[in-house]
């Protein structure tokens, strides 16, 4: 290498010409600078006007914008080419298309019919017509109950299209149209029963100690009619008396929906143990029946209404209108006006109507031997008439104050071979006992139940007691 003539070469053109590839080098960076730049800001741009659309777009479907919108449809095969166009659509089309799928949930109000809520709603009779002949099911439309409710899909034309029927928890009737006519089905959800028990000891009252217990005011009182033939709950009950039950319970889901009948009960008044076990022989009949196959059932109703105090007994007493001493020959049942009276069994209405210091009165026959009266009602129950047959429990009247009476409450007489007898201790002829058939079954679930009552007894009594 020359070293001499690197060493004495002009460090000053040297310096020159490094200068100007550094003002080169400057211009070509400025230059770069600017188009990135430019570049961002095009691409902030693009960015902040595609936002600004999407939200004029929103705005406008949900109906802040009264402008047209525009939404995609799908071409037909034929058109298949220009799939990917749009058509316009006013805010009013899409109403139109909305109104296709309009439900209505109707409350059942009193006195109302299906036709009335057809009317009401505009909904063509015809098709109510049609929807009544499909069969047995449809027919239950027939008696709906106020309070239930009917959910109804109607078109754009305000014709029908489904109708829902919740008959009960467990139960729904479904309608829905096809083509022309209409086709109907029926649902029944499967409900999981369960069985529980509960003890109790009468302190005050059998209600008190059914909720301390943990029974529901519908068993408590079921509890009350099983026994009500052997035991007077508003004069024989005691302090220390106690009962023990085994009930079912339903379930829908998992979830607890009602308390299902009692299966099994036992019943301690004054010293006295009375079972009774509930027995469904083949032909779906269920009743209750004692341990050896009597039915708990009597022929008669102790006391025919739900009463807050006898007011007077059967015997002589001094009548509070007449003002002298005369023979009472009922029992008299003060209660609210208007409480329902029930039939003491089966039998025939031989009388209806009124009958002097009686009031508003009627008289059942029960066979050949037995009769009884009701008198003082308020009013008669719709559909009672003489000749009519009635059904033990069957309300016939309401409680009230016509006639000869200080206030209201139930005079009730009971007859046997014509002579009055006092409804409160004559012995009443028991309901048939068990079919022969099935006593050997009847038995053998008998004796379960028995023992499963005594572990379940007493195990909740010595829990009572601590």
């Amino acid at each position: 290498m020359d070293y001499k003539s690197f060493l004495t070469r002009d460090f000053k053109c040297v310096a020159q010409a490094t200068e100007r590839e550094k003002r080169f080098r400057l211009t070509h960076l400025h230059l770069i600078m600017i188009i990135a730049a430019v570049l961002v800001i095009s691409t902030l741009f693009s960015v902040f006007s595609l936002d600004a659309q999407a939200k004029r777009h929103v705005q406008s479907l949900n109906g802040t914008n009264n402008n047209q919108i525009v939404l995609p449809i799908n071409i037909p095969e034929a058109n298949s080419a220009n799939q990917n166009q749009t058509t316009t659509v006013t805010n009013q089309s899409i109403s139109d298309i909305l109104a296709d799928e309009r439900w209505l949930t109707v409350t059942v109000k009193k006195g109302d019919s299906l036709a009335a809520i057809f009317k009401r709603h505009n909904m063509d009779a015809s098709e109510l017509h049609s929807i009544m002949k499909l069969g047995k099911d449809t027919r239950k439309l027939r008696y709906v109950k106020p309070g239930q409710q009917l959910r109804i899909r109607l078109d754009q034309d305000n014709a029908l299209q489904t109708l829902i029927y919740d008959i009960t928890k467990y139960e729904t009737l479904a309608v829905h149209r096809d083509g022309d006519n209409f086709v109907s089905s029926y649902h029944h959800k499967n409900v999981e029963k369960r069985f529980n028990h509960a003890s109790g000891v009468i302190r005050s009252s059998l209600f008190e100690a059914g909720g301390l217990a943990g029974l529901s005011d519908k068993l408590t009182m079921e509890l009350a009619n099983i026994f009500a033939w052997d035991i007077d709950f508003a004069l024989d009950i005691r302090e220390g008396d106690h009962f023990t039950v085994l009930y079912e319970e339903h379930f829908l889901n998992g979830v607890k929906v009602n308390d299902g009948p009692i299966i099994a009960a036992e019943f301690v008044n004054r010293g006295n143990d009375f079972h009774a076990i509930r027995y469904t022989d083949e032909g779906g009949h269920s009743d209750y029946y004692s341990p050896d196959g009597h039915s708990m059932r009597k022929a008669f109703l102790r006391t025919p209404v739900d009463f807050r105090r006898i007011s007077s007994r059967f015997g002589k007493r001094h009548h509070p209108v007449l003002n002298r001493i005369r023979m009472h020959k009922g029992v008299d049942y003060a209660a609210p006006t208007g409480t329902p009276i029930r039939a003491a069994g089966d039998g025939k209405i031989i009388h209806k109507g009124r009958k002097g210091g009686y009031g508003r009165t009627i008289i059942i026959q029960h066979g050949g031997r037995y009769s009884t009266l009701y008198a003082h009602m308020s009013s008669y129950r719709r559909g009672i008439h003489v000749g009519k047959r009635v059904k033990q429990g069957q309300v016939i009247g309401y409680v009230g104050a016509s006639g000869r009476a200080t206030g209201p409450h139930l005079h009730y007489e009971f007859r046997v071979n014509g002579v009055h007898r006092n409804p409160l201790t004559v012995r009443l002829p028991n309901a048939s006992p068990i079919n022969h058939k099935y006593k050997e079954s009847f038995t053998a679930h008998a004796q379960s139940l028995l023992s499963q009552l005594a572990v379940y007894k007493e195990t909740n009594l010595a829990l009572n007691h601590q």
